[in-house]
């Protein structure tokens, strides 16, 4: 059965991946952006310019370009300005469908009985839908999401960003009874790019391919210089693969929270892993393995599927 999947995203290297992946390997039904990677404005455009390098019609709604708090943050520093450091997408000629993001996610809900949500931004706009029309929890088939870590953080030592940029909007969200999919750093840094990865894809000499060859081999510069490595995790496609190839993947069901005050920990996000019986009960559906080798061999051959260039 095709899968129906609405990508909230805010483009941004990884979110890229996850939006071809999405069109190929299931019913790409709408995309909605957040400001994130960058602002709103560059989010946006990247996924205006998407859609038109896929020449799809896939509708673009735009949402939140602040948290619920009020916060603006962004991760520049890694992404570039434009949230797609190392391209240079022509100007999208397409327009937005609407700049109400929460409206159309709501609208789709409603109208798509088996719709699956994929959050691979911050949470604003799904927690915002949430709020203005709590049935959703009833009325969608799920939530994949992009973000948290059972272990440390990377946009301070103890927060992932997708959670730190706007905690709130988190704590709504994993904790409205949708027992969401999470795919956080724990998971995700297990699926990696390497410069392997980035010559397969350039030497298929195919539009699609090469502007992911050309996303990568920025992202392993910026790693390089951040990190040291020549690798970047292939995060926010493992939102969308643990729906259409679960196989990939292992799972354990675990209460998740948000802490939203601590000083050293704001956006932190809490797995209770313990093994007791005060163990709190499990709201959260988090992947813990993937089968990384087959993961890659899945994201390649759908890259370089000939009807997708």
């Amino acid at each position: 059965m095709t899968l129906n999947i609405l990508i909230d995203c805010d483009p941004g290297h990884d979110d890229a991946v996850a939006i071809l992946l999405a069109n190929k390997l299931a019913n790409l039904t709408s995309i909605t952006t957040v400001a994130g990677n960058t602002d709103l404005a560059n989010t946006t455009r990247n996924a205006l310019a998407l859609v038109e390098l896929l020449g799809t019609n896939i509708p673009v709604h735009s949402g939140a370009y602040q948290s619920l708090g009020g916060e603006v943050r962004d991760a520049q520093h890694v992404h570039g300005k434009t949230g797609f450091g190392g391209t240079d997408l022509p100007q999208p000629t397409t327009e937005v469908a609407s700049e109400d993001a929460v409206s159309h996610i709501i609208e789709q809900a409603r109208a798509i009985d088996d719709l699956w949500l994929v959050a691979v931004g911050p949470l604003t706009n799904i927690a915002l839908a949430i709020e203005e029309y709590p049935a959703i929890v009833s009325r969608v088939a799920g939530l994949s999401i992009m973000g948290g870590s059972t272990g440390s953080g990377n946009a301070t030592p103890a927060a992932e960003f997708n959670i730190w940029a706007d905690p709130e909007a988190a704590r709504t969200v994993l904790t409205a009874g949708l027992n969401p999919i999470i795919c956080g750093l724990n998971l995700t840094q297990q699926f990696l790019s390497d410069d392997d990865f980035v010559e397969t894809l350039a030497a298929a000499d195919q539009r699609v391919p090469s502007f992911i060859a050309e996303l990568y081999t920025y992202m392993h510069e910026r790693m390089d210089a951040i990190v040291g490595e020549r690798r970047a995790a292939l995060h926010d496609p493992c939102a969308v693969l643990a729906l259409t190839h679960p196989q990939l993947f292992e799972f354990e069901d675990m209460y998740v929270d948000v802490e939203l005050s601590g000083e050293l920990t704001r956006g932190m996000t809490l797995f209770d892993q313990r093994r007791t019986h005060a163990r709190n009960p499990a709201n959260c559906r988090v992947a813990t393995k993937i089968d990384a080798k087959k993961a890659r061999e899945v994201l390649l051959s759908t890259l370089l599927d000939n009807s997708s260039t």
